[in-house]
């Protein structure tokens, strides 16, 4: 099966990225964003928390950091 391209809005809240309510590393857009999981990006530390939360009642924890959904490296 195919994997479907992520879409570009907050896995918990569905905020648009590009928006200005969304948090950029290092607070800017060109940055890309500040959070995410490997089900997707994350607007902000309040999602972040609350994705982290529910994936833990869920019993789906992450077990490893999620790569950079734009593939860079940052340092």
């Amino acid at each position: 099966m195919l994997n479907r391209p992520q879409k570009r809005t907050c896995v918990e809240c569905g905020l648009a990225y590009g928006h200005p309510d969304f948090t950029y590393h290092a607070g800017q857009v060109q940055n890309g964003p500040a959070y995410w999981s490997d089900r997707g990006l994350l607007c902000s530390h309040t999602c972040s928390v609350a994705h982290f939360i529910r994936r833990e009642k869920d019993g789906t924890p992450m077990t490893e950091p999620a790569p950079d959904p734009f593939g860079r490296n940052r340092s």
